[in-house]
């Protein structure tokens, strides 16, 4: 299955969304899937809403970038 960007995240099959397990279970959280091509990140409030998909590498860099703190100031 080829899948780009915007793909509406219900009809993304055969992939396991999964969510920080510190999300309380009100919504508020985004969830992600592993693809062959990458990992897929959807909007918990709105799982039949578009997808975004971004590369290993992408999802790495973000990761590393959001331990070291660097959005903090999104947030705080």
């Amino acid at each position: 299955m080829h899948i780009e960007d915007g793909v509406v995240a219900s009809e993304v099959e055969g992939v396991r969304w999964v969510k920080a397990r510190s999300s309380q279970g009100d919504g508020n959280c985004v969830e992600l899937a592993r693809l062959d091509s990458g990992v897929a990140i959807r909007n918990s409030r709105f799982p039949s809403s578009g997808a975004l998909l971004y590369t290993p590498e992408e999802v790495q860099h973000f990761i590393g970038a959001a331990k070291r703190g660097e959005f903090d100031h999104l947030i705080g």
